[in-house]
């Protein structure tokens, strides 16, 4: 199952691992240990965010792609299911249209 991992990164701690210098060995880390589909780290409500793709194979998977996150840095994290065209078009849109009519 595809989800979106909206990550919002507080300033501190991630702040301390800036001035301690181990930030890139910490960032590496994390997603490594994850393999997402992608990851993109981006500004979110102004501060520090990630948005990783993630794979998981049943929905008990997902604290282990919440805590690293959570424990690190006391992020925030939200999981959005996400589906591909191939998977849109697979979800029977027709007869659920014609279903709830």
């Amino acid at each position: 199952m595809r989800m979106l991992l909206n990550i919002r990164i507080p300033h501190e701690p991630f702040n301390a691992f800036v001035r301690d210098g181990t930030i890139e060995e910490v960032m590496a880390k994390i997603p490594e240990a994850m393999k997402p589909e992608a990851a993109y780290f981006t500004e979110q409500s102004g501060g520090r965010g990630a948005i990783l793709v993630i794979n998981p194979d049943e929905p008990s998977q997902t604290p282990a792609f919440a805590e690293p996150w959570f424990l690190t840095f006391n992020a925030d994290c939200e999981f959005r299911v996400v589906l591909l065209p191939e998977d849109l078009q697979k979800a029977g849109l027709e007869m659920l249209g014609s279903k709830w009519k």
